[in-house]
């Protein structure tokens, strides 16, 4: 059996087992679940807290996971970012009261509370700048008020807790975080774990891509194809009216309309957008 690790709560938690799902994999349906079985697949999940699971697949406990890449860095567990898994976005920065205009250079020396203080410690090295770690595994953005500290550094995904506690970010961000799917140094991916790696990426690839549709005069095909290359090349199919073809692509989702608007011009015809569920490039 292969041994996966699902967030069992938290922003990632929900994402992962869609996507999961999305691959053609067994989730739990009762939140209190631990351990799920998928004997169809082979694969054992088990539902752990987000800031373990890349400690128990460093370990080897767990053939692979899921985590967030700050959870990665600041666990500094012996395991490999192998795929990005495009959601769970979020920034670790810092934070200080509204209104003072705080300036990176102002943290030398301060108090600085946070609950990554691997990935904390890092920048500071890196950036040569001196100030005390304050250590809290939880409720940073109210330290401040609480006088244990004067700024924080915390994940920030919309901003919402800051602003409700009365701070506001300040400076560039120290790291930028995502979903990622891990697993050991050097761990061949063949058998299951190739096959979740493969799987868990056409979805990925798929939610970011649509599938677009156009009929194009053949006049203007080969500008038209430089709108929608696709990945190989796309598919272009004769068409009954003479001097037209039906073109079909795979299109970047964000970019739809613009492409949309430029075959349009172009002079193409009954162009359509399929979702894509699924894929293997």
């Amino acid at each position: 059996m292969l041994k996966v690790a699902i967030p069992n709560k938290g922003l990632l938690s929900e994402a992962a087992s869609a996507t999961l799902v999305a691959a053609g994999y067994r989730q739990r349906k009762d939140l209190r679940d631990l351990v799920l079985v998928d004997n169809d697949n082979l694969v054992e999940f088990y539902y752990l807290r987000p800031k373990d699971i890349s400690i128990y697949v460093g370990s080897g406990e767990l053939d692979a996971g899921i985590t967030g890449r700050d959870l990665l860095i600041n666990s500094k567990a012996k395991a490999t970012e192998i795929l990005a898994l495009d959601f769970g976005q979020s920034t670790f920065r810092f934070a200080a009261p509204v209104g003072k205009k705080w300036q990176l250079s102002d943290i030398a020396g301060k108090r600085i509370a946070t609950s990554y203080t691997e990935l904390l410690s890092r920048y500071l090295s890196d950036t040569d700048i001196s100030a005390t770690l304050v250590p809290l595994d939880g409720a940073v953005e109210s330290a401040i008020r609480l006088g244990v500290a004067d700024v924080i550094a915390d994940v920030v995904s919309t901003g919402n807790t800051l602003r409700q506690a009365g701070l506001e970010v300040f400076g560039d961000p120290i790291t930028r975080s995502e979903a990622i799917l891990i697993t050991r140094p050097g761990v061949k991916l063949d058998g299951r774990l190739d096959t979740l790696v493969r799987r868990v990426k056409g979805v990925v690839t798929a939610r970011q891509y649509v599938l677009m549709d156009y009929d194009c005069p053949t006049a203007v095909l080969d500008k038209a194809c430089a709108i929608t290359p696709g990945f190989e090349s796309p598919t272009i199919s004769p068409l009954k009216k003479e001097g037209w073809v039906a073109v079909r692509s795979m299109v970047l989702r964000k970019d739809i309309h613009k492409v949309m608007d430029d075959l349009f011009n172009l002079g193409a015809k009954g162009i359509l957008v399929s979702d894509i569920k699924a894929c293997r490039l």
